[in-house]
């Protein structure tokens, strides 16, 4: 392991195992302040995170989209500060700390045996609503991580996630589909965040004026299994609990080719995403490229 990987999950390791220490106040404290600093700082992620905001909000001033940017490390920061200290949190805690609407959609889907695809974008804190879902609903599922480096970090991550009870696939593991398929089949709930495209099998959809590229797993998956799709957003106030929102079931086209039902199902999971991080964009944690124009090197800026 290199010395930054080291440094890197050292520092991991002392969030989850000092923040989660603190009093829930404290904790929101040090992550504004840490916030705040590296938003001044104006490293690579934030200056990211202010060019993907500037295209959610076209005719925002620059005196806007700078409070956005402030706006949206304080709540990227928040999710992290939630997630060190969710291990620690109490089932009430749990429980009161997420208020999501149309939970019908969600619990409809899973009474009726067909299994549930629950898709979700970057906003707030996906985590807690996975706790949320397992402590207050009861309800087990399973999900899918990325590989981090170092390799301890992701050991870090799975451990963590399935200390809350979720049952975690390694994103590039040539039997994640398959396993998620079968989950479904048996009437079970798969839970993907779906805004971003990690592998060379992407979709490409309108998002926000442009084209990004987005997974076709959660599509490929409803119309394999017959599960229902069905997007989520989240978000935040100005209240220790988190808000959220399950929308309606995207529908499987009756006709074209399975390329083609993807790309539809897929630019409807977009335009459910793009109508919640529009309405609340700070919450919207991407600080990455996701834009193709964004994804040339001749274009745009780091």
């Amino acid at each position: 392991m290199s010395a930054r990987d080291t440094l890197t999950d050292a520092l991991y390791g002392l969030g989850w195992s000092t923040v989660k220490k603190l009093p829930e106040p404290v904790a929101a404290r040090l992550g504004n302040t840490v916030a705040d600093v590296a938003w001044k700082q104006r490293g690579k992620g934030v200056r990211r995170l202010e060019s993907n905001y500037a295209r959610v909000v076209p005719d925002a001033t620059p005196e806007r989209l700078a409070e956005l940017t402030r706006a949206g490390m304080r709540s990227y920061l928040r999710y992290w500060m939630e997630s060190f200290r969710l291990p620690a949190w109490s089932a009430e805690r749990v429980k009161s700390g997420f208020d999501p609407k149309d939970l019908h959609f969600l619990t409809d889907g899973l009474a009726s045996g067909k299994g549930v695809v629950l898709a979700l974008p970057h906003l707030a804190n996906w985590d807690l609503a996975g706790a949320w879902a397992t402590t207050e609903l009861g309800i087990p599922f399973t999900t899918v991580a990325e590989r981090l480096k170092p390799e301890t970090l992701y050991d870090r991550f799975v451990a963590y996630r399935a200390g809350l009870g979720m049952e975690v696939l390694p994103h590039n593991g040539g039997s994640a589909f398959g396993t998620l398929a079968r989950r479904l089949r048996d009437g079970g709930l798969v839970c993907l965040v779906a805004d971003r495209d990690l592998s060379a099998s992407g979709v490409e959809v309108q998002f926000f004026g442009d084209t990004a590229r987005m997974p076709a797993g959660p599509a490929l998956l409803a119309q394999q299994t017959g599960a229902l799709l069905l997007p989520a957003t989240l978000w935040y106030d100005d209240s220790p609990v988190m808000r959220g929102r399950v929308h309606p079931p995207i529908e499987v086209p009756q006709s074209g080719t399975r390329a083609e039902k993807t790309s539809v199902m897929t630019q409807a999971l977009a335009d459910a995403f793009a109508s919640g991080i529009a309405d609340h964009p700070e919450d919207w944690h991407m600080l990455q490229r996701l834009w193709l124009e964004d994804l040339d090197p001749a274009k745009g800026t780091p």
